[in-house]
């Protein structure tokens, strides 16, 4: 019996993957089994990408970086996100090219599609966005450094290694999918723009996977529909647009992101490791010369998560302090969270302005306070639906099932009159890395925000005493963050069961 009839009596069809071919050609490709797509076919083009040292870096790159420290299921890498991209990259051009052959999709299109899909997460760092978002601006803050830019020097790097045969227009197209566009890009369609990043409105390949695989992998329930969204879709007008029916489906997946960064991604215990880690590579960085690797890819290649087990067994003592925070993560010790306040919509640009930071809490210590400015850690954290202060929805194309050539924008009044009217929050949390001072770090931010709340009221009040009367700007504390004043005497770990006492 032949490889392909063998195929056939397992129910596959030879005409089924546009990657398989001849059976002379099935040696060249492979199956794997992903647990959210299911079998997956990496064609010849994409194992030239996926077998290498760089590739396979990211291996070694939790796809949630420190909120597997909290969530222990989060134990996925870059790694399948990267392939699960790339599938589903491939199978929406590959829709589109036979649904539409109008658009004239060809196989150079889907090619790089499904390779942009495949490499656009190359330049993520050490615990993904702590490395760009947070180490980076900490210790070289005259560079402007994104995992963008990581993954061109990446893609650039993984092709002259291994002799990658491309053409360089190729190489500029991939490049140009994995950054996304909103304007025409000379000699290539446009709505190829919308599939892994899209900057339209952020519905595209990267973000269905994300959101399912780590729904999946924490263990949380997602209610909207990734695959109804790509079945009910169609380019018009250059602009990947959906049927009218999917406008809830569409507004559940912008609220389950949000709730991912609310729940998960911005875990108030991961966000307290993160500002351990930055803190750890911080010191070992003149040593280690941890940030000079985004300026030399052969450098980048060894950078993973492993940063801090390669800090771990050093035995320099300028690398002590560094040694000495890591050993608080293993131990649990952890930096504090304090408090948090979510600022009113109006007073948002507070948290980017000098009145909150950590000299002017430590400027209302009170009698007695001992902790200083080394004590105390301001994180601001906004999180949104993908567009900040804008609905996303907004700024997606529909189609209606009587009219399937024309695109038509969808209010939210039409979608449901429980729809939020706000799609950003701004939160100002406090952490400090002294335990045993959190009740007077606790007692001093309050007091800060006391104040502003009371000179931005006086400020509205004298300026529109009807604004002021209406809606005046406060903010408030969380009850439920409240520490007691003895907690010298508290412990928020739970005490050890006693079993002498319940002898049998």
């Amino acid at each position: 019996m032949s490889a392909q009839q063998h195929l056939l009596r397992r129910n596959f069809s030879q005409h089924s993957d546009p990657d398989f071919g001849a059976a002379g050609n099935l040696d060249r490709t492979k199956h794997i089994n992903d647990p959210i797509h299911g079998y997956i076919n990496l064609s010849e083009n994409a194992l030239q990408f996926i077998d290498t040292p760089q590739f396979q870096r990211l291996r070694y790159l939790k796809q949630l970086g420190t909120s597997y420290h909290v969530f222990p299921g989060a134990s996925h890498n870059r790694f399948e996100h990267c392939i699960g991209t790339s599938y589903l990259a491939g199978k929406v051009v590959q829709g589109f090219a036979q649904h539409q052959p109008e658009l004239e999709i060809n196989e150079r299109d889907i090619r790089c599609v499904t390779l942009a899909g495949l490499c656009h997460d190359l330049g993520h760092g050490p615990f993904s966005h702590v490395f760009d978002n947070a180490f980076i601006p900490r210790v070289c803050p005259d560079v402007v450094w994104s995992h963008e830019k990581g993954s061109e020097m990446m893609l650039h790097h993984t092709i002259d290694e291994n002799n990658i045969d491309i053409d360089e227009s190729d190489i500029s197209f991939i490049k140009q999918l994995i950054v996304g566009s909103t304007v025409r890009v000379p000699g290539e369609k446009l709505f190829l723009f919308d599939i892994v990043a899209n900057k339209r409105n952020g519905v595209d390949v990267d973000k269905f996977d994300y959101i399912q695989r780590d729904c999946y992998n924490v263990g949380v329930k997602s209610s909207y529909d990734f695959s109804r969204l790509m079945l009910n879709s169609r380019v018009i007008d250059d602009e990947i647009c959906y049927n009218h029916k999917e406008t809830y489906n569409l507004t559940e997946m912008f609220h389950t992101r949000y709730s991912l960064h609310k729940r998960l991604y911005s875990h108030h215990a991961a966000k307290a490791i993160s500002l351990m880690i930055v803190d750890a590579m911080i010191i070992a960085n003149p040593v280690l010369k941890i940030s000079d690797a985004i300026r030399d890819p052969r450098l980048y290649q060894d950078l993973t998560d492993d940063i801090l087990r390669d800090i771990e067994r050093s035995r320099d003592p300028e690398l002590q302090p560094a040694r000495d925070i890591i050993s608080r993560i293993h131990i649990r010790d952890l930096y504090k969270f304090v408090d948090e306040f979510i600022l009113p919509a109006d007073l948002d640009s507070l948290a980017n302005s000098n009145n909150i930071s950590e000299a002017a809490i430590v400027g209302l210590r009170a009698d007695g306070d001992d902790f200083v400015e080394q004590d105390v850690l301001i994180n601001v954290c906004r999180i949104h639906y993908g567009m900040h202060k804008e609905n996303p929805v907004d700024h997606v194309g529909f189609y209606s099932k009587y009219n399937i050539f024309e695109k038509l924008s969808i209010s939210s009044e039409f979608i449901s009159m429980c729809a939020p009217q706000k799609y950003e929050e701004c939160i100002v949390r406090i952490f400090t890395r002294t335990p045993s001072k959190r009740k007077q770090i606790q007692r001093a931010s309050r007091k800060l925000m006391a104040n502003l709340s009371q000179r931005i009221r006086s400020v509205d009040s004298s300026n529109s005493p009807v604004r002021a009367a209406v809606s005046p700007p406060n903010i408030k504390p969380n009850a439920g963050l409240t520490l007691p004043d003895n907690m010298a005497d508290f412990s928020t770990k739970k005490c050890c069961l006693d079993f002498t006492k319940h002898k049998c």
